[in-house]
């Protein structure tokens, strides 16, 4: 048994998606989540200054001995793919969500069509394109770069009835009627807050799949498997950590968390 912390981050607060479910599957561990607002949106950022600020979070994350390291940030996640981000760090048990979630989506498809929307970097990398066809050469994968998501949800224009959102997703998800997707990545931390939009735009018969949600299951069976589960019987702590406003920080963990999880937010520099 491990009593260490998980470490989970992301460029700003959509990574929460990933920590509710870490939650729910592992109560009794401590997380520690690091959401670096004042530089929100990584995906409009080069390569190289996303690689440069994804080392600066893992070090800061590694200041609380942490036992595994999620990367709840699809971006990052893309750039990881390619660039051990982990060189010379400490850390040796991690995930970024594309893995996970690229599983998940082709376990789910049935005319194996599936669709990937998220930040301009990470569609322009082609990551879960190139993951979904190491599983299966012939799949048609439909990428869409949905750069205007990120900044809706932070500023919590998230209700299904948000005309603005449902205007901007109707246009985004044009593609994915066309192509006849029966699978959806929502491959940004961020999206799963807008999936009653595209639920009611795509309908039933599309399935949506959350990689916050679905790494943090993969962290569990690693965890799990490696016996390296806290073996406390009380519920863990929570610590959030953002760069910037406290005060928004905390709204936005209000809207994506609801009253559920009781935690302790601080600002920090990186």
């Amino acid at each position: 048994m491990n009593r260490n912390p998980i470490g989970v981050f992301d460029s700003g607060v959509g990574g929460l998606t990933c920590l509710e479910e870490l939650r729910k599957l592992l109560p009794n561990e401590d997380i520690v989540y690091l959401g670096d607002t004042a530089r929100v949106p990584y995906g409009t950022k080069s390569r190289e200054t996303i690689a440069c600020y994804a080392r600066q979070d893992i070090a800061f994350l590694e200041k609380f001995d942490v036992k595994m390291i999620l990367i709840a940030c699809g971006t990052v996640s893309s750039v990881l793919m390619t660039e051990n981000l982990f060189d010379g760090s400490r850390t040796e048990l991690y995930s970024g969500v594309i893995y996970p979630a690229v599983k998940s989506a082709y376990a789910q498809t049935k005319n194996r069509r599936i669709g990937v929307i998220g930040t301009p970097a990470t569609i322009r990398s082609g990551c879960y394109g190139r993951a979904l066809r190491e599983l299966c050469p012939d799949i048609k994968v439909v990428g869409k770069a949905c750069p205007l998501f990120v900044p809706l949800v932070e500023n919590g224009y998230t209700n299904v009835d948000n005309k603005v959102t449902r205007l901007v997703a109707e246009e985004y998800l044009d593609v994915m009627k066309k192509e006849n997707v029966d699978t959806l990545i929502m491959g940004c931390t961020h999206y799963p807050l807008l999936k009653d939009i595209f639920a009611d735009i795509l309908g039933d018969r599309v399935s949506l799949i959350s990689p916050g949600a679905e790494a943090a299951r993969f962290a569990a069976k690693e965890l799990m498997k490696r016996d390296l589960l806290n073996d406390r019987e009380g519920e863990g702590s929570c610590k959030l950590f953002c760069t910037d406003s406290e005060e928004l920080f905390s709204e936005n963990v209000t809207a994506f968390l609801g009253n559920e999880v009781t935690a302790e937010i601080s600002k920090c520099t990186l």
